[in-house]
Protein backbone atom coordinates (compact mmCIF):
# COMPACT_ATOMS: atom_id res chain seq x y z
CA UNK A 1 0.00 0.00 0.00
CA UNK A 2 1.02 3.31 -0.26
CA UNK A 3 1.17 6.10 2.21
CA UNK A 4 -0.38 9.73 1.70
CA UNK A 5 0.24 12.75 3.58
CA UNK A 6 -2.85 15.52 2.56
CA UNK A 7 -1.74 18.76 3.75
CA UNK A 8 -1.57 22.79 2.68
CA UNK A 9 2.10 23.27 2.70
CA UNK A 10 1.94 26.55 4.55
CA UNK A 11 0.24 24.88 7.76
CA UNK A 12 3.46 22.96 7.53
CA UNK A 13 5.84 25.47 7.52
CA UNK A 14 3.57 27.54 9.90
CA UNK A 15 3.23 25.06 12.80
CA UNK A 16 5.86 22.98 12.24
CA UNK A 17 8.99 25.13 11.34
CA UNK A 18 8.65 28.56 12.64
CA UNK A 19 6.71 27.17 15.90
CA UNK A 20 9.24 24.57 17.05
CA UNK A 21 12.01 25.86 15.95
CA UNK A 22 14.28 25.05 18.75
CA UNK A 23 15.24 21.83 20.07
CA UNK A 24 13.47 20.94 23.32
CA UNK A 25 9.60 21.96 22.45
CA UNK A 26 10.12 19.90 19.19
CA UNK A 27 11.74 16.34 21.37
CA UNK A 28 8.47 17.07 23.90
CA UNK A 29 6.22 16.55 21.55
CA UNK A 30 7.89 13.82 20.67
CA UNK A 31 8.32 12.17 24.10
CA UNK A 32 4.68 13.41 24.47
CA UNK A 33 3.46 10.95 21.59
CA UNK A 34 5.83 8.26 23.62
CA UNK A 35 3.86 8.43 26.68
CA UNK A 36 0.48 8.59 25.14
CA UNK A 37 1.99 5.34 23.51
CA UNK A 38 1.69 3.69 27.10
CA UNK A 39 5.45 3.39 26.77
CA UNK A 40 7.62 2.58 30.04
CA UNK A 41 10.67 4.42 28.13
CA UNK A 42 11.81 6.73 25.83
CA UNK A 43 15.83 7.16 24.92
CA UNK A 44 17.25 10.06 22.96
CA UNK A 45 20.37 9.13 21.23
CA UNK A 46 22.12 12.45 20.08
CA UNK A 47 24.75 11.58 17.37
CA UNK A 48 27.92 14.22 16.48
CA UNK A 49 30.45 13.64 14.23
CA UNK A 50 33.35 16.27 14.79
CA UNK A 51 31.27 17.88 17.39
CA UNK A 52 28.48 18.43 14.53
CA UNK A 53 25.24 17.09 14.99
CA UNK A 54 24.31 14.56 12.67
CA UNK A 55 21.37 12.84 13.51
CA UNK A 56 18.55 12.23 17.16
CA UNK A 57 16.92 8.87 17.48
CA UNK A 58 13.85 8.67 19.42
CA UNK A 59 13.30 5.08 20.93
CA UNK A 60 10.29 4.15 23.04
CA UNK A 61 8.84 0.79 24.24
CA UNK A 62 4.74 1.75 24.06
CA UNK A 63 1.91 -0.13 21.70
CA UNK A 64 3.60 1.06 18.20
CA UNK A 65 1.90 1.86 15.41
CA UNK A 66 0.23 -0.66 12.38
CA UNK A 67 -0.03 0.32 8.97
CA UNK A 68 -3.88 1.71 9.44
CA UNK A 69 -2.43 3.16 12.65
CA UNK A 70 0.31 5.42 10.44
CA UNK A 71 -2.17 5.94 7.63
CA UNK A 72 -5.32 7.18 9.61
CA UNK A 73 -3.67 8.62 12.45
CA UNK A 74 -0.01 9.38 12.20
CA UNK A 75 -0.21 11.12 9.00
CA UNK A 76 -3.52 12.99 9.68
CA UNK A 77 -2.71 16.00 10.52
CA UNK A 78 -4.87 18.17 12.85
CA UNK A 79 -6.67 14.88 13.80
CA UNK A 80 -8.00 14.88 17.67
CA UNK A 81 -7.38 11.58 18.88
CA UNK A 82 -9.70 12.27 22.05
CA UNK A 83 -12.57 12.92 19.35
CA UNK A 84 -11.56 9.74 17.79
CA UNK A 85 -10.52 7.23 20.08
CA UNK A 86 -12.00 8.59 23.25
CA UNK A 87 -10.63 10.16 25.81
CA UNK A 88 -9.87 7.00 27.97
CA UNK A 89 -7.02 6.05 29.81
CA UNK A 90 -4.29 3.64 28.39
CA UNK A 91 -4.69 -0.09 28.77
CA UNK A 92 -0.87 -0.62 30.86
CA UNK A 93 -0.65 2.17 32.73
CA UNK A 94 -3.58 4.49 33.03
CA UNK A 95 -2.90 7.55 31.48
CA UNK A 96 -5.24 9.99 29.84
CA UNK A 97 -3.63 11.05 27.06
CA UNK A 98 -1.70 14.50 26.58
CA UNK A 99 -2.12 15.33 23.04
CA UNK A 100 -5.49 16.54 21.54
CA UNK A 101 -4.81 19.21 18.08
CA UNK A 102 -3.34 16.19 15.99
CA UNK A 103 -0.47 18.92 15.53
CA UNK A 104 2.64 17.66 17.26
CA UNK A 105 3.82 15.18 14.43
CA UNK A 106 4.53 18.98 12.51
CA UNK A 107 7.57 19.31 15.24
CA UNK A 108 9.78 16.85 13.38
CA UNK A 109 10.39 19.22 10.61
CA UNK A 110 11.09 21.97 12.77
CA UNK A 111 14.47 19.87 13.50
CA UNK A 112 15.24 18.04 10.64
CA UNK A 113 14.69 17.81 6.86
CA UNK A 114 14.38 13.78 7.13
CA UNK A 115 12.63 11.90 9.31
CA UNK A 116 12.75 8.00 9.78
CA UNK A 117 10.00 6.35 11.28
CA UNK A 118 10.63 2.64 12.21
CA UNK A 119 7.34 1.15 14.34
CA UNK A 120 6.52 -2.33 15.41
CA UNK A 121 2.85 -3.18 16.54
CA UNK A 122 1.56 -7.07 17.10
CA UNK A 123 4.74 -8.79 15.32
CA UNK A 124 4.83 -6.45 12.54
CA UNK A 125 6.86 -3.98 11.30
CA UNK A 126 6.79 -0.27 9.32
CA UNK A 127 9.32 1.60 8.28
CA UNK A 128 8.46 4.74 6.02
CA UNK A 129 10.91 8.07 5.22
CA UNK A 130 9.31 11.82 5.39
CA UNK A 131 11.85 14.20 3.24
CA UNK A 132 11.28 17.68 3.92
CA UNK A 133 12.10 18.94 0.27
CA UNK A 134 10.18 16.41 -1.46
CA UNK A 135 7.16 17.21 1.18
CA UNK A 136 6.87 21.16 0.08
CA UNK A 137 7.46 20.59 -3.58
CA UNK A 138 4.37 18.05 -3.43
CA UNK A 139 1.30 19.65 -4.35
CA UNK A 140 -1.45 19.18 -1.21
CA UNK A 141 -0.68 15.40 -1.30
CA UNK A 142 2.33 13.67 -0.44
CA UNK A 143 3.21 10.24 -0.10
CA UNK A 144 6.28 9.11 2.04
CA UNK A 145 8.59 6.92 1.27
CA UNK A 146 8.17 3.07 2.15
CA UNK A 147 10.83 1.34 3.35
CA UNK A 148 9.25 -1.68 5.10
CA UNK A 149 5.72 -2.87 5.11
CA UNK A 150 4.02 -4.87 7.26
CA UNK A 151 7.42 -6.99 7.62
CA UNK A 152 6.69 -10.08 10.27
CA UNK A 153 9.10 -9.68 13.41
CA UNK A 154 9.76 -10.87 16.79
CA UNK A 155 10.56 -8.40 18.49
CA UNK A 156 8.83 -6.02 20.95
CA UNK A 157 6.65 -3.22 19.99
CA UNK A 158 7.70 0.49 19.88
CA UNK A 159 8.72 3.38 17.92
CA UNK A 160 11.82 4.42 16.74
CA UNK A 161 12.14 7.66 15.01
CA UNK A 162 15.15 9.03 13.36
CA UNK A 163 15.82 13.07 12.60
CA UNK A 164 18.66 13.67 10.30
CA UNK A 165 19.83 16.20 8.00
CA UNK A 166 19.74 18.54 10.83
CA UNK A 167 19.11 22.16 10.93
CA UNK A 168 20.75 22.48 14.32
CA UNK A 169 24.55 23.28 13.51
CA UNK A 170 26.04 24.03 17.15
CA UNK A 171 27.10 20.48 19.35
CA UNK A 172 24.38 19.44 21.43
CA UNK A 173 24.32 20.32 25.04
CA UNK A 174 22.64 17.16 26.94
CA UNK A 175 22.72 19.27 30.31
CA UNK A 176 20.89 21.81 28.86
CA UNK A 177 18.20 19.92 26.74
CA UNK A 178 18.19 17.87 29.96
CA UNK A 179 16.97 21.12 32.30
CA UNK A 180 14.81 22.21 29.56
CA UNK A 181 12.77 18.91 29.22
CA UNK A 182 12.63 18.68 32.66
CA UNK A 183 10.57 22.04 32.89
CA UNK A 184 7.95 20.74 30.29
CA UNK A 185 6.71 18.22 32.16
CA UNK A 186 5.50 16.79 35.28
CA UNK A 187 6.99 12.99 34.54
CA UNK A 188 4.64 10.18 35.70
CA UNK A 189 6.96 7.40 38.13
CA UNK A 190 5.75 5.01 35.60
CA UNK A 191 7.45 6.93 32.58
CA UNK A 192 11.39 7.07 32.36
CA UNK A 193 13.10 9.79 29.68
CA UNK A 194 16.89 8.86 29.24
CA UNK A 195 19.26 11.33 27.08
CA UNK A 196 22.07 9.40 25.77
CA UNK A 197 25.27 10.94 24.05
CA UNK A 198 27.37 9.29 21.41
CA UNK A 199 30.18 8.89 23.75
CA UNK A 200 27.48 6.66 26.43
CA UNK A 201 26.78 9.86 28.73
CA UNK A 202 22.98 9.51 30.17
CA UNK A 203 21.18 12.13 31.59
CA UNK A 204 17.82 11.36 32.97
CA UNK A 205 15.07 13.86 33.26
CA UNK A 206 12.93 13.84 36.21
CA UNK A 207 11.10 16.31 38.52
CA UNK A 208 14.26 16.55 40.65
CA UNK A 209 16.53 17.87 37.48
CA UNK A 210 13.25 20.78 37.51
CA UNK A 211 14.62 22.52 40.31
CA UNK A 212 18.30 21.31 40.97
CA UNK A 213 19.33 24.87 40.58
CA UNK A 214 17.30 26.58 43.00
CA UNK A 215 18.65 26.01 46.70
CA UNK A 216 15.13 25.92 48.81
CA UNK A 217 14.53 27.50 51.34
CA UNK A 218 10.13 27.14 51.74
CA UNK A 219 7.68 25.25 50.11
CA UNK A 220 4.25 24.71 49.92
CA UNK A 221 1.68 22.03 48.26
CA UNK A 222 -1.78 22.16 48.00
CA UNK A 223 -2.27 20.58 51.46
CA UNK A 224 -1.17 23.91 53.02
CA UNK A 225 -2.73 26.28 50.66
CA UNK A 226 -6.12 25.53 49.54
CA UNK A 227 -8.72 25.11 51.94
CA UNK A 228 -10.90 21.65 52.59
CA UNK A 229 -13.85 24.33 51.48
CA UNK A 230 -12.52 25.21 47.99
CA UNK A 231 -14.09 24.36 44.78
CA UNK A 232 -10.00 23.77 43.75
CA UNK A 233 -9.66 21.20 47.01
CA UNK A 234 -9.44 18.61 44.94
CA UNK A 235 -8.70 19.53 41.65
CA UNK A 236 -5.13 20.84 41.73
CA UNK A 237 -2.02 19.78 42.79
CA UNK A 238 0.46 22.11 43.31
CA UNK A 239 3.84 22.80 44.06
CA UNK A 240 5.73 26.17 45.34
CA UNK A 241 9.23 26.85 46.04
CA UNK A 242 10.73 29.93 47.11
CA UNK A 243 14.37 29.99 46.82
CA UNK A 244 17.11 31.39 49.98
CA UNK A 245 18.48 33.59 47.22
CA UNK A 246 16.89 35.08 43.94
CA UNK A 247 16.38 33.46 41.30
CA UNK A 248 18.14 34.60 38.16
CA UNK A 249 15.91 35.45 35.22
CA UNK A 250 17.84 33.21 32.57
CA UNK A 251 17.20 30.32 34.03
CA UNK A 252 13.57 30.43 33.26
CA UNK A 253 12.40 29.45 36.49
CA UNK A 254 10.74 32.31 38.40
CA UNK A 255 7.24 32.06 38.35
CA UNK A 256 4.70 29.20 38.49
CA UNK A 257 4.32 26.76 35.66
CA UNK A 258 1.30 25.33 34.90
CA UNK A 259 0.61 21.66 33.72
CA UNK A 260 -2.30 19.86 32.90
CA UNK A 261 -2.19 15.92 32.55
CA UNK A 262 1.66 16.49 33.71
CA UNK A 263 2.09 18.67 30.65
CA UNK A 264 3.03 22.34 30.05
CA UNK A 265 0.28 24.39 29.13
CA UNK A 266 0.85 27.81 30.44
CA UNK A 267 4.88 29.47 31.17
CA UNK A 268 5.81 30.69 34.18
CA UNK A 269 4.20 33.52 35.38
CA UNK A 270 2.85 34.99 38.69
CA UNK A 271 -1.00 35.40 37.94
CA UNK A 272 -0.86 38.88 38.86
CA UNK A 273 -1.08 42.50 37.81
CA UNK A 274 2.00 43.63 39.84
CA UNK A 275 5.18 41.95 40.07
CA UNK A 276 7.20 44.50 41.38
CA UNK A 277 7.53 42.62 44.74
CA UNK A 278 10.42 41.83 45.92
CA UNK A 279 9.24 38.77 46.79
CA UNK A 280 8.28 37.16 43.06
CA UNK A 281 12.46 37.12 42.87
CA UNK A 282 12.55 34.29 44.79
CA UNK A 283 9.19 32.08 43.85
CA UNK A 284 9.11 29.44 41.53
CA UNK A 285 6.97 26.15 41.19
CA UNK A 286 4.54 24.25 39.25
CA UNK A 287 0.41 23.67 39.50
CA UNK A 288 -1.16 20.54 38.27
CA UNK A 289 -4.77 21.21 37.00
CA UNK A 290 -5.92 18.49 34.56
CA UNK A 291 -9.39 19.85 34.28
CA UNK A 292 -8.47 22.17 32.01
CA UNK A 293 -8.36 19.45 29.15
CA UNK A 294 -11.81 18.88 30.32
CA UNK A 295 -12.84 21.96 29.30
CA UNK A 296 -15.38 21.67 26.27
CA UNK A 297 -13.20 24.56 24.88
CA UNK A 298 -9.62 24.11 23.83
CA UNK A 299 -8.04 27.11 26.13
CA UNK A 300 -4.53 25.97 25.32
CA UNK A 301 -2.36 27.62 22.72
CA UNK A 302 -0.79 25.23 20.03
CA UNK A 303 2.67 25.41 21.46
CA UNK A 304 0.96 24.98 25.00
CA UNK A 305 3.08 28.53 26.42
CA UNK A 306 -0.13 30.07 27.10
CA UNK A 307 -3.93 29.37 28.50
CA UNK A 308 -6.79 31.46 27.04
CA UNK A 309 -7.65 33.56 30.12
CA UNK A 310 -10.67 35.20 28.79
CA UNK A 311 -12.47 32.05 29.31
CA UNK A 312 -15.16 32.37 32.22
CA UNK A 313 -13.37 28.97 33.98
CA UNK A 314 -10.04 30.49 33.72
CA UNK A 315 -10.62 33.38 34.59
CA UNK A 316 -11.88 32.30 37.99
CA UNK A 317 -9.42 30.06 38.40
CA UNK A 318 -6.59 33.49 37.57
CA UNK A 319 -8.20 34.91 40.07
CA UNK A 320 -7.79 32.26 42.55
CA UNK A 321 -4.20 31.34 41.52
CA UNK A 322 -3.78 34.85 42.14
CA UNK A 323 -5.05 35.15 45.63
CA UNK A 324 -3.19 31.67 46.51
CA UNK A 325 0.14 33.75 45.42
CA UNK A 326 -0.40 36.69 47.66
CA UNK A 327 -0.65 34.24 50.74
CA UNK A 328 2.41 32.60 49.93
CA UNK A 329 3.97 36.09 49.84
CA UNK A 330 2.73 37.10 53.16
CA UNK A 331 3.94 33.80 54.53
CA UNK A 332 7.18 34.19 52.90
CA UNK A 333 7.72 37.39 54.55
CA UNK A 334 6.73 35.97 57.97
CA UNK A 335 9.29 32.77 57.65
CA UNK A 336 12.05 34.76 56.21
CA UNK A 337 11.75 37.24 58.99
CA UNK A 338 11.87 34.18 61.46
CA UNK A 339 14.78 31.97 59.84
CA UNK A 340 16.74 35.38 59.64
CA UNK A 341 16.15 35.58 63.55
CA UNK A 342 16.79 32.21 63.89
CA UNK A 343 20.10 32.20 61.50
CA UNK A 344 21.13 35.65 63.73
CA UNK A 345 20.81 33.86 67.03
CA UNK A 346 22.82 31.26 65.76
CA UNK A 347 25.93 33.21 64.28
CA UNK A 348 25.91 35.89 67.39
CA UNK A 349 24.56 34.21 70.55
CA UNK A 350 22.09 37.19 70.36
CA UNK A 351 18.08 37.04 70.24
CA UNK A 352 17.84 40.08 68.13
CA UNK A 353 14.03 40.62 68.71
CA UNK A 354 14.09 40.28 72.78
CA UNK A 355 17.45 42.78 72.36
CA UNK A 356 15.65 45.02 70.23
CA UNK A 357 12.11 45.26 72.18
CA UNK A 358 14.19 45.94 75.52
CA UNK A 359 14.85 49.40 73.80
CA UNK A 360 12.99 52.73 73.43
CA UNK A 361 11.70 53.79 70.84
CA UNK A 362 14.21 56.40 69.46
CA UNK A 363 17.18 53.58 70.38
CA UNK A 364 15.58 50.74 68.67
CA UNK A 365 14.77 52.17 65.32
CA UNK A 366 18.20 53.03 64.44
CA UNK A 367 20.17 49.74 66.28
CA UNK A 368 17.88 47.87 64.34
CA UNK A 369 18.79 49.85 60.77
CA UNK A 370 22.60 49.79 61.89
CA UNK A 371 21.82 45.32 62.68
CA UNK A 372 20.20 45.22 59.44
CA UNK A 373 22.48 46.89 57.56
CA UNK A 374 25.46 44.10 58.87
CA UNK A 375 22.43 41.69 57.99
CA UNK A 376 23.15 39.87 54.39
CA UNK A 377 20.08 37.69 54.15
CA UNK A 378 19.44 35.10 56.93
CA UNK A 379 23.37 35.70 57.69
CA UNK A 380 25.75 37.99 59.37
CA UNK A 381 28.79 38.02 57.27
CA UNK A 382 32.02 37.29 59.20
CA UNK A 383 33.35 40.98 58.35
CA UNK A 384 30.57 42.21 60.90
CA UNK A 385 30.10 39.90 63.34
CA UNK A 386 32.69 40.53 65.83
CA UNK A 387 31.01 44.73 64.86
CA UNK A 388 27.75 43.26 66.38
CA UNK A 389 29.22 41.84 69.14
CA UNK A 390 31.13 45.02 70.12
CA UNK A 391 27.60 46.83 69.84
CA UNK A 392 25.58 44.27 72.36
CA UNK A 393 28.42 45.31 74.37
CA UNK A 394 28.19 48.16 74.59
CA UNK A 395 24.36 48.47 74.11
CA UNK A 396 22.90 45.24 75.93
CA UNK A 397 19.63 44.48 76.35
CA UNK A 398 18.30 46.88 78.92
CA UNK A 399 17.06 44.64 81.62
CA UNK A 400 21.00 43.13 81.43
CA UNK A 401 22.57 46.65 81.73
CA UNK A 402 20.23 47.99 84.58
CA UNK A 403 20.93 44.56 86.35
CA UNK A 404 24.69 45.40 86.42
CA UNK A 405 24.30 48.50 88.49
CA UNK A 406 22.20 47.23 90.75
CA UNK A 407 22.80 47.46 94.77
CA UNK A 408 24.41 43.34 95.34
CA UNK A 409 21.57 43.21 98.57
CA UNK A 410 18.95 43.79 96.39
CA UNK A 411 20.02 42.12 93.48
CA UNK A 412 20.90 38.64 94.94
CA UNK A 413 17.47 38.46 96.34
CA UNK A 414 15.01 39.33 93.34
CA UNK A 415 16.92 37.19 91.16
CA UNK A 416 14.93 34.53 90.71
CA UNK A 417 11.82 37.24 89.31
CA UNK A 418 14.46 38.96 87.37
CA UNK A 419 15.82 36.12 85.53
CA UNK A 420 12.08 35.56 84.27
CA UNK A 421 11.55 38.66 82.96
CA UNK A 422 8.81 39.36 85.98
CA UNK A 423 9.85 42.69 86.54
CA UNK A 424 6.90 43.80 88.89
CA UNK A 425 7.63 41.45 91.27
CA UNK A 426 11.00 42.08 91.34
CA UNK A 427 10.08 45.65 91.89
CA UNK A 428 7.50 44.78 94.89
CA UNK A 429 10.33 42.85 96.14
CA UNK A 430 12.85 45.26 96.15
CA UNK A 431 10.71 47.84 98.10
CA UNK A 432 9.70 45.20 100.86
CA UNK A 433 13.97 44.42 100.65
CA UNK A 434 14.28 47.95 101.39
CA UNK A 435 11.62 48.05 104.02
CA UNK A 436 13.01 45.40 106.04
CA UNK A 437 16.72 46.87 105.63
CA UNK A 438 15.44 50.28 106.90
CA UNK A 439 13.63 48.35 110.10
CA UNK A 440 16.52 46.40 111.25
CA UNK A 441 18.93 49.28 110.95
CA UNK A 442 16.17 51.82 112.87
CA UNK A 443 14.82 49.17 115.22
CA UNK A 444 11.51 50.95 114.40
CA UNK A 445 8.32 48.47 113.72
CA UNK A 446 7.02 50.32 110.94
CA UNK A 447 6.25 49.78 107.65
CA UNK A 448 5.09 51.73 104.33
CA UNK A 449 5.32 55.45 104.40
CA UNK A 450 5.68 55.63 108.30
CA UNK A 451 9.40 54.20 107.48
CA UNK A 452 10.31 57.37 105.93
CA UNK A 453 10.27 59.03 109.76
CA UNK A 454 13.76 57.70 110.82
CA UNK A 455 15.42 59.84 108.22
CA UNK A 456 13.74 63.10 109.39
CA UNK A 457 13.41 62.35 113.08
CA UNK A 458 15.50 64.21 115.76
CA UNK A 459 18.12 63.21 115.91
CA UNK A 460 17.47 60.88 112.87
CA UNK A 461 17.57 56.48 113.18
CA UNK A 462 19.11 56.33 109.99
CA UNK A 463 21.46 59.19 109.68
CA UNK A 464 22.87 59.08 105.69
CA UNK A 465 24.79 62.18 105.30
CA UNK A 466 26.62 65.38 107.58
CA UNK A 467 23.54 66.88 108.29
CA UNK A 468 25.81 69.69 110.15
CA UNK A 469 25.87 71.00 106.53
CA UNK A 470 23.35 72.02 104.19
CA UNK A 471 24.13 69.75 101.63
CA UNK A 472 24.11 67.02 103.86
CA UNK A 473 20.67 68.00 104.92
CA UNK A 474 18.97 67.93 101.98
CA UNK A 475 20.42 64.49 101.07
CA UNK A 476 19.45 63.61 104.32
CA UNK A 477 15.69 65.06 104.19
CA UNK A 478 15.94 64.12 100.60
CA UNK A 479 15.68 60.30 101.22
CA UNK A 480 12.65 60.35 103.44
CA UNK A 481 10.93 62.23 100.55
CA UNK A 482 11.85 59.54 98.01
CA UNK A 483 11.69 56.20 100.84
CA UNK A 484 7.81 58.18 101.26
CA UNK A 485 7.77 58.87 97.62
CA UNK A 486 8.06 55.24 96.51
CA UNK A 487 6.07 53.51 99.26
CA UNK A 488 3.04 55.63 98.43
CA UNK A 489 3.59 55.56 94.32
CA UNK A 490 4.38 52.12 94.06
CA UNK A 491 4.27 49.61 97.21
CA UNK A 492 1.37 50.32 98.26
CA UNK A 493 -0.69 50.46 95.02
CA UNK A 494 0.81 47.13 94.59
CA UNK A 495 -0.05 45.68 97.95
CA UNK A 496 -4.04 46.56 97.49
CA UNK A 497 -4.48 45.09 93.88
CA UNK A 498 -3.44 42.15 91.64
CA UNK A 499 -0.13 42.46 89.58
CA UNK A 500 -2.20 42.01 86.16
CA UNK A 501 -4.61 44.68 87.11
CA UNK A 502 -1.64 47.70 87.16
CA UNK A 503 1.17 45.84 85.00
CA UNK A 504 1.29 46.53 82.06
CA UNK A 505 -1.56 48.86 82.49
CA UNK A 506 -0.73 51.21 84.82
CA UNK A 507 3.42 50.25 85.52
CA UNK A 508 4.60 49.47 82.44
CA UNK A 509 8.35 47.04 82.59
CA UNK A 510 10.34 50.37 82.10
CA UNK A 511 8.31 52.03 84.76
CA UNK A 512 9.26 48.61 87.29
CA UNK A 513 12.81 48.84 86.15
CA UNK A 514 13.33 52.59 87.36
CA UNK A 515 11.49 51.60 90.30
CA UNK A 516 14.48 49.38 90.99
CA UNK A 517 16.84 51.76 90.23
CA UNK A 518 15.62 54.13 92.41
CA UNK A 519 14.93 51.06 95.56
CA UNK A 520 18.83 50.29 94.26
CA UNK A 521 19.85 53.94 94.61
CA UNK A 522 18.50 54.65 98.28
CA UNK A 523 19.99 51.06 99.34
CA UNK A 524 23.45 52.68 98.33
CA UNK A 525 22.74 55.38 100.46
CA UNK A 526 22.13 52.97 103.30
CA UNK A 527 25.79 51.53 102.98
CA UNK A 528 27.18 55.58 103.21
CA UNK A 529 25.12 55.70 106.85
CA UNK A 530 26.94 52.49 108.48
CA UNK A 531 30.25 54.57 106.93
CA UNK A 532 29.00 57.84 108.93
CA UNK A 533 28.11 55.70 112.07
CA UNK A 534 31.53 54.32 112.34
CA UNK A 535 33.37 57.71 112.45
CA UNK A 536 31.00 58.87 115.58
CA UNK A 537 32.00 56.08 117.00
Amino acid sequence: MAYELKFDPKTIEHLGVKMYSTLPPALGEIISNAYDADADKVELNFHEQNQTPKAITVKDDGYGMSSDDIQTKFLVIGRNRRNSDGDVPTRKHGRLPTGKKGLGKLALFGLAKVITVDTIKDGLRNRFVLEWDNLLSADGVYSPKIEVSDEKTSKENGTTIKLSELKRKTPFDLEGIADSLSKMFIIDSSFSIVLKSKNGKELLVDNDRKYKQIEEQFSWDENDLIPQESMYRDKIQLRLITAKTPISPSSGLRGITLFSRGKLVNAPEYFASSTSSHFFQYLTGWIKADFIDLLDEDVISTNRQAINWDHPEMEQLRAFLSDLIVQVGREWRKKREVKKNEEFTVSTGIDKEKWLSTMSKDVRRPLRKIVDTMTKGEEVSETYLPVISALYEIVPEYPDLHWRHLHEEIRERIQPYYSNNQFAEAADQGTKIYAQLLRKMSGVNKDGTDLASVFNSKPPKIKIADISTDSGWNIQEGQGHMTRGVMAGFRNPMNHAPFDALVPGTFSQLDCLNILSLISYLTTRLDYAIDIEKEDS
